[in-house]
């Protein structure tokens, strides 16, 4: 029997610094190096050893997995990068501080952004530093400008069941 393992990226910059990541391309901690080693190290001590491996293209997931499937002695497995499998994109809160857009916008709003099913956050302005649509990794995609969990499962849910489910 097959078994799904996941695995969050380690820690990041912008986790440390309370910031919305989403999207934007963040590099891990030393402590988020640690994490991804050690969740490596655990997926070996418990024989549970990946055969193919999914990632998205946001490089803390990527160098997570490959820190992981290093410590676990599996770095050739394959492994398939999607945009498709990125975190939910924070719109207008990328970059933000997390305290702050409460303190500005209200604990209540800023949870019905986070949290609600099908009520996004904010669109990330056109031209604003976190515009990733001339990024080369999204060629020939329509980068989001904000998404709502909703977006984000009806993204990731068809790869899911196109791509990996099989």
């Amino acid at each position: 029997m097959s078994k799904l393992i996941l695995i969050r990226h380690g820690q990041s910059e912008w986790n440390l610094a309370n910031r919305f990541t989403g999207w934007w391309d963040v590099a891990l901690t030393e402590q988020g190096i640690a994490e991804a080693e050690a969740a490596g190290q655990l997926m070996r001590d418990k024989g549970v050893l990946p055969t193919v491996a999914f990632t998205s293209l946001q490089t803390r997931a990527i160098k997570t997995l490959h820190l992981a499937l290093e410590a676990c002695g599996r770095l050739w497995i394959p492994e398939t990068k999607d945009w498709r499998l990125n975190e939910r994109h924070y719109g207008g809160l990328t970059g933000l501080d997390k305290q702050q857009t409460r303190d500005q916008h209200g604990e209540e709003q800023v949870h019905i952004w986070r949290r609600s099913f099908d009520v996004p956050p904010p669109d990330l302005a056109e031209g604003s530093e976190f515009d990733l649509a001339q990024d080369p990794r999204y060629a020939g995609i329509a980068v989001p400008r904000t998404e709502s969990l909703k977006l984000t499962i009806e993204r990731v849910l068809p790869y899911w069941e196109q791509v990996i489910l099989p």
